[in-house]
């Protein structure tokens, strides 16, 4: 089977995005008199739920029960989300969120190759452009022929929606692409849509379990910066690059 496209998650993935979006998400509930504070283990824990909406109400329903009532539920989440995405979008705005290690590179190379890109990510369409638009990298939107983001389907992942969406536009089998995701619910979303997967840990998800993937590594690598591989046949290379993704899409390993 050949390879025909690459198929990106965005958060922790494209850029080490969960700390600034932590942050926002704190400065949020700071700015509306809430004691809410969100630290590193606690936004880990939270990870677990995809999407800013559904975790904001899980934790509201799990651990803060009598904060909002239920009639003001929905409508305080959502603008509360609203307000966090702003202030997510103010960072990116600043310059603070370079791409991870090898993105950039991969992606050129991807593109010069005649490679489809595309996304497939449970954040929203206003982060992705905040993230490429401002970043210091020479990446843009519009390098990616189709963006699923998490606005367009009902069910995040680890459910296959977004890239079931996503292949259905592109107008490919899971089979004819390769998925590149950092985490668990990314990698289950991946299989379930029958899309092999490769996964650079990120800062939050480096202690997780990846059955079933293509190959494990803590970065895409760069020639100054090489990958540590955790699982997987990198065939002597230092670095993720478009052959190798090839190799491991062909053998299925």
């Amino acid at each position: 089977m050949t390879l025909k496209a690459l198929i990106w998650d965005v958060d922790g993935t494209l850029a080490e995005t969960e700390e600034a979006h932590r942050a926002a998400f704190n400065r949020t509930f700071s700015a509306r008199g809430l004691d809410w504070e969100w630290d590193w283990d606690k936004y880990r824990d939270l990870l677990r739920v995809t999407g800013g909406v559904e975790r904001m109400t899980h934790y509201v329903r799990t651990e803060r029960p009598d904060a909002l009532p239920d009639d003001a539920m929905v409508e305080t989440v959502h603008a509360m989300h609203k307000q966090k995405t702003a202030e997510y979008v103010a960072a990116l705005q600043r310059g603070e969120l370079p791409l991870r290690p090898g993105v950039a590179r991969l992606l050129a190379e991807a593109r010069d190759a005649g490679m489809r890109l595309a996304i497939a990510t449970t954040t929203s369409a206003p982060n992705i452009s905040a993230l490429l638009d401002h970043s210091p990298d020479p990446v843009r939107l519009d390098w990616f022929e189709v963006v699923g983001a998490g606005g367009v389907i009902p069910n995040k992942k680890p459910a296959p929606d977004i890239y079931l969406w996503t292949l259905e536009r592109l107008g490919l089998s899971g089979a004819d692409c390769l998925a590149m995701e950092d985490s668990r619910n990314g990698l289950d979303s991946a299989t379930a849509a029958g899309v092999p997967a490769v996964i650079t840990t990120s800062s939050y998800t480096r202690d997780q379990q990846f059955p079933g993937a293509l190959a494990v590594a803590d970065s895409l690598g760069e020639p100054d910066a090489p990958m540590q591989l955790v699982s997987g046949d990198g065939r002597g290379r230092r670095w993720i690059d478009l052959d190798l993704l090839r190799q491991w899409h062909r053998n299925g390993r």
